[in-house]
């Protein structure tokens, strides 16, 4: 199944809002998805479900999650390593149960997508086949203030092919007094340093201000000269609309265990662009479980990749973890991820509604919501906070308000579209106009 290009680009108009509870239960009403908010468990506060926010973070476990890990123990109790060929999900074929799903919600083909690994692992994995950097052309681009891992894992790559970090890495800024990076200050350092970068690398949304990032068209000024275009994917996948066969992406990995339900440490994913399906000249570090699968227990000398990303695995699937991705694409593909996009941003401008009315009726309330307007923004808000930020966030735990806090000074929040309700969203504002 071609799963790429069949959907259109999501448009957004916020709408007129009200501040009452009337009118998020009327919300609630109009909401096509409320019903998957039943198939996830929620965390208890004083008796009574949270208020969860933190899908940025680590996503709600899915009620099914259970018995599908069930089923999977079972088959290894009765059948053993049988279970590979015998079993309910044949485990030599686990992979390419999830595929499909994968594809839809990155909005790839089933072949250019791999679920495989974990997120800085696979980047690895991909930077030894598309970091290839000569004397001439050698640096990577990025964000700066990226998430840590992106971080080390840039360092160590560039260390690894001989070259001086300082020199090497390339990280673009925000302008002086601003939060987001402008998407023309990114593309104008494409262009200036063209000539010596080996590889573009970026997020899709940047983890701390919740900044989506125009992957379509950095991905087009990179190719305009000739540089590869790779992105961590982490706080994307689930959450923002996603092109990466239509918008030519060259590679791209994510997690699972954010937007993606699928349990802490969960299995990540890879896509590779079609193109590179059948380039068996592309260097790689290869394992037995990317070998070609017609082949695969012959245990022969000589790498043969089965076509597509799947001819970047290394080890055997995952099961247990595999077994609960499985469940949560399953979910993602029932809903619709076009929807899933459209509610949350719905959800994400009530948020900053009800969070603005609340800053306005309570001056206690000492925050700045530092996370771009629409279309720069996903689910994710992040208040930067003053002085009293820390007890802001301890009095909203003690009210049942799970947030997620990142050092010095910013509330990171994330209302999910498959398990927020526009009435949470209502009752926090209740929570912070409390603040004293």
């Amino acid at each position: 199944m071609d799963t790429a290009g069949t959907h259109k680009d999501i448009t957004f108009a916020p709408m007129n809002f009200e501040n009452s509870l009337s009118f998020a239960k009327a919300l609630d009403e109009k909401d096509g998805l409320r019903h998957f908010r039943n198939e996830f468990y929620f965390p208890s506060h004083k008796g009574k479900p949270c208020y969860y926010f933190t899908g940025n973070s680590l996503g709600l476990q899915p009620k099914a999650a259970e018995s599908a890990i069930k089923v999977e123990l079972d088959d290894w109790k009765n059948l053993g390593v049988e279970g590979h060929f015998r079993g309910t999900n044949p485990w030599m074929y686990y992979h390419k149960f999830l595929a499909e799903n994968a594809a839809l919600v990155v909005g790839a083909k089933p072949i250019e997508v791999a679920v495989m690994n974990q997120l800085s692992s696979n980047l690895h994995f991909l930077f030894a086949s598309f970091y290839r950097p000569d004397n001439r052309r050698f640096k990577v681009i990025m964000e700066a203030a990226a998430f840590p891992s992106d971080m080390y894992l840039v360092e160590s790559q560039v260390k690894f092919h001989g070259f001086n970090p300082e020199e090497a890495i390339i990280e673009v800024k925000p302008r002086e007094g601003e939060f987001a990076l402008r998407n023309e200050d990114i593309l104008q350092a494409i262009d200036e340093h063209k000539d010596q970068l080996a590889l573009v690398f970026f997020s899709g949304v940047q983890y701390y201000t919740g900044q989506v990032f125009d992957i379509r068209g950095i991905t087009a000024k990179a190719h305009e000269h000739g540089i590869t275009a790779g992105f961590d994917l982490a706080h994307a996948a689930g959450n923002i609309e996603l092109k990466l066969h239509d918008w030519d992406v060259d590679f791209a990995a994510w997690c699972s265990y954010k937007y993606l339900n699928s349990g802490p440490g969960s299995v990540a994913g890879v896509f590779i662009n079609e193109r590179y399906a059948n380039d068996n000249s592309l260097p790689r570090l290869a394992g037995w479980w990317g070998h070609n699968e017609e082949e695969r227990f012959r245990m022969l000398k000589g790498y043969k990749p089965e076509p597509g990303a799947a001819g970047w695995q290394v080890s055997n699937a995952p099961v247990l973890s595999m077994a609960v991705h499985k469940v949560s694409l399953e979910i993602f593909a029932r809903a619709g991820m076009q929807h899933v996009v459209e509610k949350g941003r719905q959800l994400n401008a009530w948020m900053d509604f009800v969070i603005r009315d609340a800053m306005r009726s309570n001056p206690s309330l000492e925050l700045q919501i530092i996370t771009p307007e629409f279309p720069g923004r996903g689910c994710q808000l992040s208040l930067l906070t003053g002085e009293n930020g820390k007890k802001l966030f301890d009095f909203m735990t003690e009210n049942g308000v799970i947030a997620d806090w990142r050092n010095p000074n910013v509330i990171r929040m994330a209302p999910v579209a498959l398990y927020n309700s526009f009435e949470d969203i209502y009752h926090l504002g209740r929570i912070l106009q409390s603040f004293k």
